[in-house]
């Protein structure tokens, strides 16, 4: 018998939904009600310092507005740390994590030094690499929460591995893995306690989301979830990154870049349904 499918829709709580967010959401609605599955709500507020309550209530507050209805009890990260620090644990375990002090700043500063100095797929600098030759214990640094953060040594995480990594997208078939391609990233920090890369694999395991339903954005960082998967001994999900919602001047849609929000929608009079029909549903 098929297990029944599960979609989620995970927003953070650091900012107030836009066009983008309502979007995904109606879409992984609309997929768990076509295949007969179940959807879930999940609030990512594991970065501690840029959560707040008022926007998770918005979060509650739009998503109702727009006709979206989810299972009970929504899941929160903050509330579940212990199970990133366990997994964590294990990568410690397998001596895959190791401590760095680097700060942005001395990254970038080191990145303009080298001429060509090569870039993730979200155009930052790599990791220079400075860190993995320290003597720091990772186990003290865990228990500390001294301010490190902790990165996955990837040259070492893909000998690991005895095959090429691929992941089923919606339309495309199997993709094949370059998680190389982002280099040591970080897993954890103080003010962080798991990264998103972390958090996401090991929520969407315990939640046993068979569908994740995200946007493009999110494409090549399926890469490196797909290697946290293997390493962790955890499943992996079919994908689909939707495509984008951009603004009037072609930008896409960002909290960071203050994009309208739905709560300014509703506030200027636009009606849930002209939301929907604006977005193609």
């Amino acid at each position: 018998m098929l297990s029944q499918p599960v979609f989620r829709f995970a927003p953070s709580p650091n900012g107030y939904l836009h066009l983008g967010h309502a979007y995904s959401a109606l879409l992984n609605q609309k997929r768990a009600r076509e295949s007969g599955g179940r959807f879930l709500l999940r609030i990512e507020d594991i970065d501690l310092e840029r959560a707040r309550p008022e926007f998770e209530q918005a979060i509650y507050d739009d998503l109702e507005w727009l006709g979206v209805s989810w299972e009970r009890p929504v899941r929160r990260q903050s509330e579940h740390i212990a199970d990133y620090a366990a997994a964590l644990n294990k990568l410690k375990e397998m001596e895959l994590l190791f401590a760095c002090d680097c700060t942005r700043a001395s990254l970038t500063q080191f990145a303009s030094s080298h001429e060509n100095w090569p870039r993730d797929p979200d155009n930052s600098p790599l990791y220079s690499g400075a860190c993995l030759t320290k003597m720091n214990s990772v186990s003290l640094l865990i228990e500390q929460n001294n301010g490190f953060a902790l990165r996955l040594n990837m040259s070492q995480a893909l000998k690991r591995l005895e095959r090429q990594l691929y992941w089923r997208e919606y339309s495309l078939g199997n993709i094949a893995a370059d998680p190389s391609s982002w280099g040591d990233v970080i897993l954890s920090r103080k003010s962080t306690p798991a990264s998103y890369h972390i958090a996401v694999v090991v929520d969407d395991a315990l939640q046993g989301v068979t569908d994740v339903v995200r946007g493009r954005d999110l494409y090549a960082a399926t890469s490196v979830h797909r290697l946290l998967q293997h390493l962790l001994g955890l499943p992996a999900p079919n994908y689909h990154h939707h495509e984008l919602i951009y603004d009037a001047v072609g930008a896409k849609l960002s909290k960071s870049q203050k994009s309208i929000s739905l709560r300014a929608l509703r506030a200027e009079g636009m009606s849930a349904q002209a939301v929907k029909k604006h977005l193609g549903f």
